[in-house]
């Protein structure tokens, strides 16, 4: 969804015709992995992290255009919503100081980023959700003047057939309705991306799927929504009801919604992008020239941009990427699990968790997801974003047992799952200084029960407390957010509360 989308309105049949392509896309894929033509291992990951605008009061600030006119960097693009600014990394190999090179890389990159914000009235603030956003922010008007963002609005309503409902129950209920997919503009994520060989894809995805919820416990960053104290990470529930094409009879039948967990571990990538198809009606019917089984047959490499596109419209938490570099086509996992934030030191030790995990379990005799029923992972991701840290896991009992027992995310974490990412963090050849200092934030935000969503938690009930409204409140906690975040220290450092009145 990152390239430029240009076309007309949709005739009747451009989806039939789009479908056809679409399966011949799929044939085509089909073909390339059965004859072995996939880049050889490479060790590649990237980065792409989501980012709000906000000004001094901590409000937002709809500037985009403007902000990203002064920064003049194809680094940073324009994301859904007018407050939205996204950063991409440069892919990089995993191994040596990669980590420390990341961190450093992306606080020059985001410090000139402030700067040129600031010279608009506006700064970067890293989180899951701004706290400030009130729900006349998130409308159609709003939306990035991008025609991709505007088409996608169109098909989504289109499908619906009806206004979006969003209802989310957490600390507290927030229910309410939008005439456009705008509130999905909240939702601002770090995308981890590793490029795999196709024997390798569906371990690393089949892992990464297990682990989504421990993500999410260590790393829930997104409390709060339109005032509202909902889920430690809101994000996952926010964007599958403001993306959900499916009215509540089609709920009720059971369709699949377009954000998506998932059902089933796969056995190769092939079955992800199968589903896809199979699942998801076409939301942009956009062919390209290119015939892809020709394209094969001449022993050359498609670009498959149908599907592409389509892959782009199916939001999974982890899902398969198609790509073409220098002429040879590669796989990759991208795990679109995380907020963004709280710090550039936050994300890296995120960074750092995901790619040392999803290496030790996909290396592991027997893997956890032969030990661990599929629904019980996906349970476990809705029970990580409602309680965040506090969360209690599904998680196969150790040794040779068997069977499955709840525990403690922070138990497990500190227990099994850090020796883990250590031992992967080692197998891709990082270096031990990198390892220890990323994965030591991870064990201190284990230890002291604290992460991103409770330190905003804990610094808004401090407010209240003092005798701050609910609005001045979330103002005063964003602004406190946004001097720490400035000065890097990493979250589970952040003293609660804050400075002057009502700290």
């Amino acid at each position: 969804m990152g390239e430029k989308v240009v076309a007309g309105r949709f005739a009747l049949s451009d989806r039939q015709r789009y479908r056809r392509k679409l399966q011949q896309c799929l044939a085509g894929l089909a073909r390339l992995l059965d004859e072995k033509r996939f880049d050889r291992p490479k060790n590649l990951m990237g980065l792409e992290i989501e980012l709000n605008l906000a000004g001094a009061d901590g409000l937002p600030r709809m500037m985009n255009a403007e902000v990203l006119e002064r920064i003049a960097s194809h680094d940073f693009q324009t994301e859904l919503g007018m407050f939205n600014l996204e950063v991409n990394i440069v892919p990089h190999r995993l191994g040596g100081r990669v980590l420390d090179q990341l961190a450093e890389e992306l606080r020059a990159g985001l410090g000139y980023a402030d700067r040129k914000a600031n010279e608009v009235g506006a700064g970067i603030v890293m989180i899951g959700i701004l706290p400030t956003l009130v729900q006349d922010d998130l409308v159609s008007g709003n939306l990035s003047d991008a025609d991709r963002y505007l088409m996608l609005n169109e098909q989504i309503l289109a499908a619906r057939g009806e206004d979006f409902t969003l209802d989310i129950a957490g600390v507290e209920r927030l229910t309410c309705t939008s005439a456009s997919i705008a509130p999905e503009a909240a939702c601002t994520s770090v995308q981890l991306h590793l490029q795999v060989t196709p024997a390798r894809f569906a371990d690393v995805w089949n892992a990464a799927q297990a682990i989504a919820a421990v993500q999410i416990a260590v790393g829930a960053n997104s409390p709060f929504l339109f005032g509202k104290e909902l889920w430690r990470e809101s994000r996952p529930p926010l964007f599958q009801q403001a993306t959900d094409t499916r009215p509540p009879e089609l709920q009720a039948q059971g369709v699949r919604p377009r954000t998506w967990f998932g059902e089933r571990w796969v056995s190769s990538a092939y079955d992800l992008f199968e589903e896809n198809l199979r699942y998801f009606p076409p939301l942009l019917p956009i062919c390209a020239e290119e015939d892809p089984l020709r394209v094969v047959d001449e022993g050359g490499v498609p670009g498959l941009k149908e599907l592409v596109l389509h892959n782009g419209t199916v939001y999974r938490w982890n899902r398969p990427v198609y790509g073409v570099a220098d002429g040879v086509p590669h796989l990759r996992v991208e795990n679109r699990v995380l907020p963004a934030g709280p710090t550039v030191t936050d994300v890296i030790a995120n960074a750092a968790f995901f790619y040392g995990l999803v290496r030790a379990l996909g290396d592991e005799s027997r893997p956890v997801w032969s030990r661990l029923p599929f629904e019980a992972a996906a349970e476990n991701f809705d029970t990580a974003c409602r309680d965040g840290i506090d969360a209690e896991l599904h998680w196969p009992r150790p040794g040779r047992a068997g069977g499955v027992t709840r525990v403690p995310a922070v138990k497990l974490v500190r227990d099994e799952l850090l020796p883990l990412a250590a031992a992967g963090l080692d197998a891709w050849n990082v270096d031990p200084a990198d390892r220890d200092r990323y994965l030591g934030v991870i064990e201190q935000r284990c230890k002291r029960r604290m992460n991103g969503a409770s330190w905003q938690a804990d610094t808004y009930h401090r407010a209240l407390e003092a005798g701050l409204e609910r609005e001045a409140a979330l103002a005063a906690m964003t602004r406190r957010y946004s001097e720490l975040m400035l000065e890097g220290e990493p979250v589970h450092t952040w003293p609660v509360g804050f400075p002057g009145p009502g700290g």
